[in-house]
């Protein structure tokens, strides 16, 4: 099936590093910058680069403000850099908002992070892991464990319902017993009514007059036995709520202030922001300028006019002849040792600030945690005072109704003892025997009606809780996902970072066989813990360490260093990392393109190699090579030899 070709790419360049203005079409594939040094070929990648939304671009030395029109199909994306002080300040609509991740891994220039990282040796965890968002993760992580802790409370609960459930049935047992008891002792009291009334000579109207009185006895008595629950009832409520009341304010006076301020936390957390972003922008500024000098150092710079004392035609061989050359910023001749320790300082003042950046990350994250925090306990101590407020408000509601139900009971009860001696007052034979009996059994009725009203309730209580231990099995299974989940996340960093160090080293193997080189065997990273302080904290992170196996003249193999690596082997190792990270965090997804530049300390055969393994995973790879060392590469890639 024939591949799909991709639209040409045209980018327009006014005033980038050393361009005063050009126009480059570049087509899908391969396309070869090919000329002699001071070119203009690096900066032409720096101008593709700042159309691409990098900061890593420098402005023309002689210019205050510079720009990149770059079209790639329908869309044209563009980028101005404008001189403030001793800054630049970036503008425009670039192809990427965020160019982390292609400053990484697909602009791989001379001065690229991931190159520079393998050829010092660092730790490459920081480089690999860096695009990763791992907050997403903890905070996930931190919501699973409150579903989980939320759901192992419920099913304790549940458990405790169950453990409950032998005392309820036993209750209910105990209730029924005492509720045919009753029955039992009712049914002899009425019996002995029965008798009573069959000896009791009187008209039908008076023993109906009787028989009423004393029903309205037992209503009466029925009320005031309801009205006495309800006051149970409200005083048990009432204690309820004073012991909350109690509880709650031994809350908000045992809270205590927090030390910090939130608002002032905000304050330092922005302060340390801003001081990040500036960080950012030293560090921009600074591989900027390295870069530009270690161009001019070895030649490949931009051509700058040197006073006319300065020897022979070639102005880039008048300033680096001999061990003195001629400053490129003030016109003085210094020692090029000088300058190379200029740069050396440079370089470390680079690493500096990248170490200061990790730490200011640190902190803002740790701040940024106790800020959460304190916002937490003041919410916290709010809602107590608020339910304190509710509280203090059902506890005054709560003792208005007890009063009122009290007065409604002393009303009840001399209600009762008036229609007891209207009771009395009727004139039957054995009226005194029958009022003492239909007393007995108006006290036995009531407490039937009671047992029968608790077994209710226990029957009620029974069913919820069997009900609801139904659905502890469900809520099991919930624990269970959450749990697999809960692993499955605090195993996914762990995941990412073997995958990431499986995918360089196997890349990294796949490279060295091409190249052949003989004494090599070997390039791979190893994935340890260690100790770091992170802030003010000692934590314990992982560290991905680069080790070379080589093998001596006899086929012995033994492990070796960067620091023993040629030239040609640490710049084809810190590609090939580079490579494996643009592979690994699918930069192809974000950005189509790999900028390969400074390659001249790899011969020209494995460079035909290298660019040859690299057009396979990009639709556009750009690199600047010395005519010798294009000369090796296939004639079917683009060749542009004038960049204007």
């Amino acid at each position: 099936m024939a591949q799909i070709s991709k639209p040409v790419v045209r980018v327009d360049v006014r005033n980038i590093g050393g361009i005063d203005e050009a126009s480059v079409t570049l087509p899908d594939g391969v396309s070869i910058l090919t000329g002699r040094n001071a070119t203009n070929r690096t900066s032409f990648l720096q101008a593709l680069m700042a159309g691409l939304g990098s900061r890593q671009s420098s402005l023309k030395g002689d210019a205050e403000e510079g720009e990149v029109a770059l079209e790639l199909g329908d869309e044209t994306y563009t980028r101005t850099l404008q001189r403030r002080g001793d800054s630049v300040a970036f503008g425009g609509d670039p192809y990427l908002d965020d160019p982390e991740l292609a400053d990484l891994f697909a602009f791989l220039l001379e001065n690229n992070e991931a190159r520079r990282a393998v050829a010092r040796g660092d730790d490459l965890r920081e480089i690999i892991m860096r695009p990763i968002d791992t907050d997403s993760i903890d905070a996930e992580i931190r919501e699973c464990k409150r579903e989980r802790d939320d759901l192992e409370s419920e099913i304790e609960k549940l458990d405790s319902l169950e453990r409950d459930l032998p005392d309820l049935e036993a209750d209910r047992r105990e209730k029924v017993e005492e509720l045919e008891a009753a029955q039992e002792e009712l049914e002899a009291v009425r019996e002995e009514l029965d008798d009573l009334d069959a000896g009791v000579e009187e008209s039908r109207t008076r023993k109906q007059e009787m028989e009423e009185a004393f029903q309205q006895v037992r209503d009466a008595r029925s009320e005031l036995d309801d009205l006495e629950f309800d006051l149970e009832t409200e005083r048990s409520t009432l204690s309820e709520l004073k012991a909350e009341r109690e509880e709650l304010r031994e809350t908000v006076e045992e809270a205590e202030e927090p030390e910090e301020n939130a608002d002032r936390l905000a304050g330092r957390i922005d302060e340390l922001r801003r001081r990040k972003r500036s960080l950012d922008d030293d560090i921009n500024e600074l591989g900027s300028v390295i870069g530009f000098n270690e161009d001019m150092v070895d030649g490949s710079g931009i051509d700058i006019d040197v006073d006319e004392g300065a020897s022979g035609d070639d102005p880039t061989a008048a300033l680096t002849a001999g061990d003195q050359t001629v400053c490129w910023t003030c016109g003085s001749e210094v020692e090029t040792d000088q300058i190379e320790a200029t740069l050396d300082r440079l370089r470390e003042l680079r690493s500096d600030k990248l170490d200061e950046r990790n730490e200011i990350r640190a902190e803002i994250q740790e701040l940024t945690d106790q800020q959460s925090s304190i916002r937490e306990a003041k919410r916290e101590i709010e809602r107590t005072e608020e339910r304190l407020d509710a509280v203090d408000e059902e506890i005054e509601s709560t003792e208005s109704r007890i009063a009122d139900l009290e007065a409604q009971i002393e009303s009840k009860a001399d209600e009762i003892e008036e229609l007891e001696e209207e009771a009395e007052s009727i004139d039957v034979d054995g009226y005194d025997e029958a009022l003492e009996l239909h007393r007995e059994a108006n006290g036995i009725e009531l407490r039937i009606e009671r047992i029968e009203d608790e077994i209710d309730e226990i029957d009620d209580e029974i069913d919820e809780r069997e009900a609801a231990i139904e659905r502890r099995e469900d809520l099991k299974a919930e624990r269970e996902e959450l749990a697999e989940r809960l692993t499955e996340l605090r195993t996914r960093v762990d995941r990412i970072e073997e995958n990431a160090v499986e995918g360089f080293n196997e890349h990294m193997e796949t490279v060295l066989d091409i190249l052949e080189y003989e004494n090599l065997d070997r390039i791979w990273i190893e994935r340890r813990e260690t100790e770091v302080r992170e802030g003010r904290r000692k934590v314990t992170r992982t560290r991905f360490d680069l080790h070379i196996v080589r093998s001596s003249p006899d086929g012995t193999a033994y492990e070796d260093t960067v620091d023993h690596l040629s030239e040609s082997e640490r710049e084809v190792t810190g590609l090939v990392f580079a490579l494996a990270g643009y592979l690994v965090h699918d930069v192809h997804e974000t950005v189509p393109f790999v900028l390969l530049d400074s390659l001249e300390a790899i011969d020209s055969d494995r460079i035909a190699r290298v660019v040859d393994y690299f057009r396979t995973h990009a639709d556009y790879l750009v690199a600047a090579l010395l005519p010798e060392d294009a000369a090796a590469l296939s004639e079917e890639y683009a060749y542009i030899e004038n960049i204007d």
